[in-house]
């Protein structure tokens, strides 16, 4: 996701933008984020293909149309740029001897009837490099996925204690807390602390940790470099440089591999109509 470089300008009695809120210009639609450490104007395409505006507090909705409006060709051509990587969306059926993958390492999952299942137990359990799943929660294929789905947050969240100490020290950064959850398209994202003993928060989505170890290295470390710099401009990239010298080379790798990681889609089995 490549931001677009930023600009800067004063500011008015005019209305201003809110977090959380969206933009409409000239048909695009655009999602605003503020943060107090900004003082220019910036904008991301995502993997979806949706549209974030990063803004600094008491922008003005003016300046960030007219922002917006500057910026048309480089969003033409970036749109163009994520439709020609967009994610291939690989979809499951989560039937029995179907492989699915924790950390780059194979796993084939396993239906099983399992007594303790709605006793507290989880649906999903690795046992002997085996994914067990529960035959009742197999039935539905949305529970079933809701399973899954839970078996990687958690099994990342436990992963990531002790993991995230030695890269926030690598990149002289305080260590924020981390939390594994859906993110629809996105890898992960930071949160800035609200104040003294609030170090913000790191997000990962819970498909992060399909990947090799390596990349998930690269998404945390990607993240940690936003408790220094917001956006993704030259300062951004040199710091993250400074502590991952293969960034460029690893961010190029998620970009293909990320294609292929299953994000929770499942295989329609229903008959075509006639």
């Amino acid at each position: 996701m490549s931001p677009l470089p930023s600009v800067s300008g004063s500011s008015s009695s005019e209305p201003t933008l809110t977090e959380g809120g969206v933009l409409v210009v000239d048909g695009r639609e655009l999602r605003v984020r503020i943060s107090v450490r900004r003082r220019r104007l910036g904008l991301t395409v995502e993997r979806d293909r949706s549209l974030t505006l990063h803004v600094p507090k008491g922008c003005e909705a003016r300046r960030a149309e007219d922002f917006v409006r500057s910026s048309a060709g480089w969003i033409d051509a970036k749109t163009r740029l994520s439709e020609e990587r967009r994610q291939l969306h690989p979809t499951r059926s989560l039937k029995d001897g179907e492989i699915h993958r924790y950390l780059g390492r194979d796993h084939r999952l396993l239906v099983v009837d399992d007594a303790s299942a709605g006793t507290g137990v989880p649906a999903v359990r690795l046992v002997a490099g085996r994914l067990r799943l529960d035959r009742t929660a197999a039935a539905d294929p949305e529970l079933a996925r809701r399973a899954l789905a839970d078996w990687y947050i958690r099994a990342g969240q436990r992963w990531m204690r002790g993991r995230l100490q030695p890269w926030a020290a690598r990149m002289d950064v305080a260590e924020p807390s981390v939390r594994v959850r859906d993110m629809g398209h996105r890898w992960g994202s930071y949160r800035a602390g609200a104040g003294v003993g609030d170090e913000g928060m790191i997000s990962l989505h819970w498909a992060v940790f399909q990947l090799p170890i390596h990349l998930v290295d690269y998404v945390v470390a990607h993240e940690l470099a936003h408790v220094r710099v917001a956006g993704h401009g030259p300062e951004y990239w040199r710091l993250l440089g400074r502590a991952l010298p293969e960034c460029r080379r690893l961010k190029t790798e998620l970009d293909e591999l990320g294609r292929r990681v299953w994000m929770g889609d499942l295989a329609s089995s229903e008959l075509p109509t006639t």
